[in-house]
């Protein structure tokens, strides 16, 4: 049996690779970079617009993406339709998922630690400035929520301006992005940083930037809590 280190998403998106293209070529006619395909490969974390690019050439879509990951919804029970009211009846459809809020978030200057200074943000969890769509990826997670990405210190990863969906329920591995929340006095304004988790211990967590690409360290003291980045929003 052959492992692999490929990223769950990206093994997904090859079930939809054109048929007579290789990866690296299918890429190519999609229009995305070399750099912003080899970090997809490694972290399975692309952009909005690179998954949209790939899945038009493949004739799909991001919805139809989302579906095959998630597998199909239940269907109604079978039965003769007409009773009013009845959830059994053909035309039942399940209950809309509900939005998940999107916060208020700023540049916040840069967190200073590890003789290394880092690009930080400031979300303020009074603030709700918009709804955004649940994938069903998070039906599970009441406490899911978005910001803003300020600043361009995870770029190519991340695009200043995108709303990435945050997920405090879904469990953490080393390469995931995540949005690191520090300790603080309480209020609704709370300063993050959103990197990759590269290493995590008891006294320490080491985490990655990309602009300028470089890792350090933050101690568990100085973080609240560590929570997903589980994509951006559609």
């Amino acid at each position: 049996m052959v492992l692999t280190d490929e990223p769950p998403l990206y093994r997904d998106l090859m079930r939809l690779k054109p048929d007579g293209l290789t990866p690296n070529a299918w890429a190519v006619k999609a229009g995305v970079s070399r750099n912003v395909w080899s970090d997809m490969r490694r972290h399975g974390n692309p952009s909005r617009r690179t998954l949209e690019k790939l899945l038009s050439v493949a004739g799909s879509s991001l919805a139809e993406f989302e579906a095959l990951r998630v597998g199909e919804a239940p269907r109604p029970l079978d039965r003769a339709a007409g009773l009013v009211g009845d959830f059994r009846a053909a035309d039942w459809r399940a209950a809309p998922l509900p939005p998940v809020p999107l916060f208020a978030s700023a540049l916040a200057g840069e967190w200073h630690g590890d003789d290394r200074s880092v690009e930080m943000m400031q979300v303020d969890f009074a603030a709700v400035r918009d709804q955004v769509v649940r994938p069903p990826s998070l039906a599970g997670d009441r406490d899911a929520y978005a910001v803003t990405i300020a600043g361009d210190a995870m770029w190519p990863r991340f695009r200043p301006g995108r709303r990435l969906l945050v997920s405090p329920a879904t469990p953490i591995v080393v390469g995931d992005d995540v949005l690191v929340r520090l300790a603080g006095p309480p209020g609704g304004q709370v300063n993050v940083l959103i990197k990759e988790l590269v290493r995590r211990t008891a006294s320490f967590a080491e985490l990655r930037q990309f602009n300028p690409d470089l890792a350090f360290r933050i101690d568990t003291s100085a973080v609240a809590a560590i929570h997903k980045v589980a994509g951006e929003a559609i």
